[in-house]
């Protein structure tokens, strides 16, 4: 074989050993384990994590495959699944920042009194605020998303018609800053995950919950109790804040094109897609609750007034509370506002 004939095979060699590689690498697929706290059926899982793996799927050319695990099937209590994600125990969680409180100081804005509104709206101007002023409070994990759920009211078993109805009412706080609201307004708050809150319900160890409407068909509540009380405006009485977040070294690991399909999934848009699904459950909750004849009380503008009235020390404290941390509470709040207004349409 002539010289010019030896490296022409050894060229070919390469370009096929090159190519090989090249189709098994192609044919790789990663596998990453998705945990979370609520049943599939439930809003967040059925209209928003689950269409969030199917898409990822899909744009990675099913490179990519995300294995869910619901209702915390692979054990752990919510408050864990954060640092689950953190540690690699999963790949990707989803759960309630609340749930872990003093943790996400500046993300917590958003859970203060009549602060958010509908959850598409409220969900990217968190995404924005956290991007903006609250990175530092993810900077463990890639960040998928953050959002919100919608305007947040009363489920009780009697009626809450004005604020001294309130008074001595055994209530379901989701975090630190909503059981404080509800101690301000007068109730004892009873702090807890929401699984726990069916439960809890039943045997009477609570008389009413804070959950906004979407979660409420998972839990059953309009069958456990038969009042449900709204507020006057698009705001809610409270909001609660969601975390979507991914272990870094998992990220890292995936090739540029896997890590350009996560990113693309990520942020603003994602935050939204999310309310959205919020939104549609809100409406799906509700329905349910008028169907099965139901009393929704719907607080006029002025009794919602004196609410906002007696909430307000909440946000006081609050800002007097992280400014011994060092944080400008007072300017994190008109940038939340600023940047909920941004996003209403």
């Amino acid at each position: 074989m002539s010289f010019f004939n030896r490296r022409a095979a050894v060229a070919a060699l390469g370009m096929a050993a090159a190519l090989s590689f090249s189709g098994h690498a192609f044919a790789q697929t990663v596998t990453l384990r998705l945990h979370q706290f609520l049943p599939q059926q439930a809003p967040a899982a059925a209209m928003g994590l689950i269409p969030w793996a199917q898409k990822v799927e899909k744009e990675s050319g099913g490179r990519i495959k995300v294995q869910m695990f619901h209702a915390m099937a692979l054990g752990g209590a919510p408050a864990q699944l954060f640092d689950q994600a953190r540690d690699g125990v999963v790949d990707l969680s989803w759960t309630v920042l609340g749930y872990t409180p003093g943790r996400f100081n500046k993300t917590e804005v958003f859970e203060l009194p009549f602060m958010g509104g509908l959850a598409e709206q409220s969900s990217a101007a968190l995404q924005e605020y956290v991007e903006k002023y609250a990175a530092d409070e993810f900077k463990d994990v890639k960040l998928i998303a953050v959002h919100t759920h919608g305007p947040g009211l009363f489920h009780s078993k009697e009626p809450i018609a004005k604020l001294e109805d309130l008074k001595g009412k055994k209530i379901r706080g989701g975090s630190r800053i909503i059981s404080s609201m509800l101690g301000k307004l007068g109730a004892t708050p009873v702090g807890m995950p929401v699984p726990a809150v069916t439960e809890a319900l039943n045997k009477g160890v609570i008389s009413g919950t804070t959950i906004p409407w979407e979660v409420t068909p998972s839990l059953k509540i309009a069958e456990l109790v038969k009042n449900h009380t709204t507020f006057s405006g698009t705001e809610g009485l409270f909001t609660q804040t969601f975390g979507f977040v991914m272990n870094k070294a998992a990220y890292d690991k995936l090739p540029p094109d896997l890590k350009k399909v996560i990113d693309n999934n990520s942020g603003v848009q994602t935050a939204a897609m999310f309310g959205r699904a919020l939104d549609e459950g809100d409406n799906i909750g509700r329905g349910i609750a008028q169907k099965a004849g139901n009393n929704i009380v719907a607080l006029d503008a002025a009794e919602t007034a004196r609410w906002r009235k007696a909430a307000a020390v909440v946000e006081a404290d609050w800002v007097k509370e992280v400014g011994r941390k060092g944080i400008d509470g007072a300017k994190l709040v008109a940038e939340a506002r600023a940047l909920i207004k941004k996003h209403q349409r």
